[in-house]
C-alpha cells in the first residue's frame, strides 16, 4: 500500500491504520508499504512498523529486516541516480522560480535519489494545476516525474513503484508475476500509484483518488 493519504489522514497515521498493519502481519500476509517518501523515513518504517519491507522514493530502493534479526538489507535500483545530479538541481530551481508558493519538501535532506517539491503537504496548499506545472518543468529537464497527494517527485532513471515491487517480491519471496499477480492487493490514492493500479487486478483506490479524474490514464479496479 501507499502511505500518504492512503494509510494517513491529514498527515497523521491513525491508531486504526497502525493496528490494521499489525492484524495483517499477524495473519501472515506479506505487508509492503510502497511510497514516495525518502530513504530516511523508510529506514525508520522498516525498523518500527510491522512490515516485510518498504519500497521508497517511488521505486529507487527497498529496505527490509531479516526475519528474527535486526539486520537491515536493501536493493537499490541499478538505474537510480543520486539526488545531487545537476539535472535535479535545475528542475528544483526552475520550479521555485516559475510556480509561486511551491517549496522543497521538508524531507528532502533524507533523500538519496530524487527531489520532492511540496505543493500540498504544508501551507500554502497549491491547486493541482500547480503540481501539474511542476511535473511539466521536471519533464522538460529530462526527468521522470510523478504527482502524489502532497509532492511532485522527480528523478533520473527508468523505474517506478511497480518495477521495484516486482523485483523485491521475486527476489525475497519467489514471486512470479504471471502466476501470482492475482494474489496481490494494492491500495493507493494518486497518480504516482498509477503503475500499480494498471498492473494488479486487485488494486483499490481510497476515495480521494477521484480528485485525479482526467489526469490519470489508468484507475484502480476498485
Amino acid at each position: 500500500m501507499d502511505i500518504d493519504d492512503t494509510l494517513t489522514t491529514e498527515g497523521k497515521l491513525p491508531a486504526e491504520s497502525y493496528a490494521a498493519l499489525w492484524r495483517l502481519h499477524e495473519a501472515d500476509l506479506i505487508v509492503v508499504p510502497i511510497t514516495g517518501r525518502p530513504a530516511g523515513w523508510c529506514d525508520l518504517i522498516t525498523r518500527q512498523w510491522p512490515v516485510d519491507g518498504v519500497v521508497g522514493e517511488n521505486g529507487a530502493f527497498v529496505y527490509w529486516e531479516e526475519p528474527g534479526t535486526r539486520r537491515m538489507r536493501s536493493i537499490h535500483h541499478p538505474n537510480a541516480v543520486r539526488s545531487d545530479t545537476p539535472s535535479l538541481a535545475r528542475a528544483m530551481e526552475r520550479a521555485m522560480r516559475e510556480v509561486p508558493g511551491c517549496r522543497p519538501a521538508r524531507d528532502q535532506f533524507a533523500r538519496l535519489y530524487d527531489i520532492a517539491i511540496d505543493f500540498a503537504e504544508e501551507e500554502p496548499v497549491l491547486p493541482l494545476s500547480a503540481a501539474m506545472k511542476i511535473k511539466e518543468i521536471c519533464e522538460e529537464e529530462g526527468l521522470k516525474a510523478k504527482v502524489s497527494s502532497i509532492h511532485v517527485n522527480a528523478w533520473m532513471g527508468d523505474y517506478d513503484k511497480l518495477d521495484m515491487a516486482q523485483r523485491y517480491l521475486a527476489e525475497r519471496f519467489g514471486y512470479d508475476d504471471e502466476r501470482d499477480r492475482a494474489s496481490v492487493l494494492f491500495a493507493g490514492d494518486s497518480p504516482n500509484d498509477e503503475p500499480m493500479f494498471a498492473h494488479f487486478p486487485m488494486a483499490c483506490g481510497v476515495a480521494n483518488v477521484a480528485r485525479y479524474q482526467g489526469i490519470m490514464k489508468r484507475y484502480p479496479t476498485f
